[in-house]
């Protein structure tokens, strides 16, 4: 790295970090009223439950963090949906070929046919499919926990075999999202390599700029209005210098 590039790269504003820390909140009271709800049996469920003021208070608890949280999906789709329509943002999250080709540029990297890992841009297809799977499953929890909530008038307006459908689907939706982010997010956010012992991009906005040459190099390769092979080609060459140094 030399003296004119920068030690870090800004990669999230305020609003983004303030977003995410939000969706994180709302989601963990649903995650904890909710699974204490579905798996009523258990002694931490029924230890949640008392503690939290009884089943009644629990319910209150979800349904109304279901409010915030609808709201929160919705603020967000409509917001990204007017960016890239008005204000011209790239839709940097939209799934691509490129996302398919980086997915197996990555595979040979991990089985040692390629060199190097996939040249990414801002989100990776890993990010996306994340990304998607909350937005997606997101939209799904919100419609299944109406109809839950007021089933007679649905029911009054569609089949009546829609309300045990969503009862089954708002559970296993519920329980796959807590799984997907306990597993993948936890991993790819505190023990991955690449971060750990842990990713403070989402508290501090910024990213080092040694992990932007590494994961997201076509994005780095924007910001600095340089060619891609240049910023990859100058990486490797200070990488040599600092190892031959030592």
């Amino acid at each position: 790295m030399t003296a004119s590039e920068p030690a870090h790269i800004k990669r999230f504003g305020v609003f983004r970090i303030s977003e995410h820390w939000a969706n994180a909140l709302i989601f963990m009271i649903l995650v904890v009223t909710g699974l204490s709800q579905r798996f009523h049996e258990y002694a931490l469920s029924q230890w949640t439950v008392a503690h939290l003021g009884g089943v009644d208070m629990v319910r209150l608890i979800h349904r109304y963090s279901g409010i915030v949280f609808a709201a929160l999906t919705i603020a967000h789709i409509i917001m990204g949906s007017l960016g890239v329509l008005l204000k011209k943002w790239h839709p940097s999250m939209v799934i691509n070929l490129n996302d398919f080709t980086d997915a197996i540029d990555n595979m040979k990297y991990y089985f040692g046919i390629a060199s190097h890992p996939a040249r990414c841009g801002r989100y990776d297809y890993k990010q996306k499919f994340e990304y998607w799977g909350v937005v997606v499953g997101g939209l799904l929890m919100i419609a299944t926990g109406l109809t839950l909530w007021f089933p007679v008038t649905v029911a009054s307006l569609l089949p009546g075999e829609i309300i045990p459908a969503a009862k089954a689907l708002h559970t296993n939706e519920a329980l796959l999202a807590f799984l997907v982010i306990i597993t993948w997010h936890i991993y790819n956010s505190i023990f991955s390599p690449e971060v750990f012992p842990l990713d403070r991009a989402i508290f501090s906005g910024y990213i080092s700029r040694e992990r932007m040459v590494h994961e997201h190099p076509r994005e780095l390769a924007e910001i600095e209005g340089k060619p891609l092979e240049e910023i990859i080609s100058h990486h490797q060459d200070s990488a040599y210098a600092e190892t031959a140094h030592e």
